[in-house]
């Protein structure tokens, strides 16, 4: 038996979630999310049905193809865990839900949204039993954005965005209070006398084959003025093009430059910052900078730990402009993540996919927590950490320039090694997840 398709103008508010709702009598409802032609293979609802009734899942979602011009292209998606709690994951356009659950994650929802509406439902659903990820292409729609991962990934912070913005944060914070996840703004202090070090920050330079880049990034840090003393580690990942020379020709002219190279070959971003943090010469503040990027003053350091002292917090994070390889701003322009706040920041960062640069640790904590040993999402996990715990500050003017070129790790990702990338943030969240809930349960024992 084929379930019946509802269609409606808009599936993304609650006003129209009720009323499929209300018109649904089958035992499946599918919703297909899209304003493009669909096209099924062959026996792809009765697949869907199939599973849904082996697997008694709450929602079905499957990979697809999509079409642009002559191009036909997969798209693989991944597999939703406790932690997919980013409201852009990716379902595609055509899920199957089981009626009866779907009615009443429907009926318990208590607010109206225009926008968030599915997001509301998937998180009630998740809450009410499995949502199942069928590793097959069923069907085939057009691509509506193709526009290459590193222009997507900044939605959120587009002013445009707000309003839509807000309802995804109201309904991530129900469901952290539901599950036993939220956490109060209430933070341990931090002690910024708790050791001695030879130098008050240290700019921290993972590099790895950078060498058009490496020499403008550290001139731009050991050129800081600051009211104290500083260096510049640049953990050079045993690079083959040339980086290497540079970096030992241009240590000779700055005494505060140190040049790096770690015993160990099996380091990624995170397992270079570990080794930074833990050099003997590292200061009381670890502040970073990309191989890629520059400080856009020269009082970035002073501003940074000026921030330090007045808000007593164990991480600062401030606000940058996307550039190109020659300095022109480009879109989005300035990130300065103002959709942060110190009441439920902590809680709206297990949604978002990042939360700013160039980004600054009270050594002590950083070499307490670790970053893991990964190259993509070791920031994200370690602020998590951090945030669990302790406040952080942020400074909502630019310092820093992020500059976007085809060399960047993360500028255009083909799928799968996206996928890669999400499946592990998401993994980091699921973790948090449950770091959170447990210290819910023992603070309140």
């Amino acid at each position: 038996m084929i379930p019946k398709i509802t269609i409606l103008t808009s599936l993304a508010s609650t006003m129209s979630l009720r009323e499929i709702a209300k018109q649904e009598h089958s035992e499946y409802t599918l919703l297909f999310n899209s304003n493009t032609e669909l096209q099924l293979s062959p026996y792809a609802i009765e697949r869907m049905m199939q599973v849904a009734r082996m697997s008694g899942a709450v929602m079905v979602y499957s990979d697809y193809f999509t079409t642009l011009g002559n191009t036909r292209s997969s798209k693989p998606t991944i597999e939703y865990q406790a932690g997919s709690l980013r409201d852009d994951f990716d379902f595609g356009a055509l899920v199957l839900y089981n009626t009866k659950a779907f009615q009443t994650a429907v009926s318990e929802m208590d607010a109206d949204y225009e926008y968030a509406a599915l997001y509301d439902l998937r998180l009630r659903l998740s809450r009410l039993g499995e949502i199942l990820h069928l590793p097959e292409a069923l069907y085939t729609v057009e691509e509506i954005d193709n526009r290459v991962s590193g222009e997507k990934q900044f939605d959120y912070v587009n002013p445009r965005n707000r309003e839509v913005q807000l309802e995804m944060e109201r309904v991530c914070t129900a469901h952290l209070q539901v599950v036993g996840a939220w956490l109060p703004p209430q933070f341990k202090d931090i002690d910024l006398a708790l050791e001695s070090f030879p130098v008050e920050a240290s700019v921290i330079i993972p590099v790895r084959n950078r060498v058009n880049t490496i020499v403008e990034a550290v001139l731009s840090a050991t050129k800081q003025e600051a009211r104290f003393p500083f260096n510049v580690i640049v953990v050079d990942n045993h690079s083959t093009d040339g980086t290497t020379e540079a970096l030992q020709a241009i240590s000779e002219q700055y005494p505060n430059l140190i040049h790096h190279i770690p015993a160990s070959h099996d380091l990624q971003i995170g397992g270079c910052w570990t080794e930074a943090v833990h050099h003997p010469l590292c200061g009381k503040f670890a502040i970073q900078l990309d191989s890629d990027d520059l400080y856009n003053s020269e009082t970035v350091l002073q501003t940074i730990v000026d921030t330090f002292y007045k808000e007593r917090c164990a991480m600062v994070i401030g606000s940058y402009e996307m550039v190109n390889f020659k300095l022109e701003s480009i879109p989005p322009g300035i990130i300065d993540h103002q959709e942060w706040t110190p009441e439920n920041g902590r809680n709206n960062a297990l949604r978002i996919n990042g939360l700013g640069a160039p980004r600054a640790f009270y050594t002590p904590t950083l070499r307490e927590i670790r970053l893991p040993n990964v190259s993509y999402g070791e920031d994200y996990a370690t602020v998590l950490a951090i945030l669990r715990n302790y406040r952080i500050g942020r400074i909502y003017t630019p310092l820093y320039l992020c500059r976007r070129w085809e060399g960047n790790s993360d500028a255009a990702l083909e799928i799968n090694k996206l996928n890669t990338y999400n499946f592990y943030k998401d993994k980091i969240r699921t973790l948090e997840l449950q770091a959170r809930i447990t210290k819910h349960t023992k603070d309140f024992k």
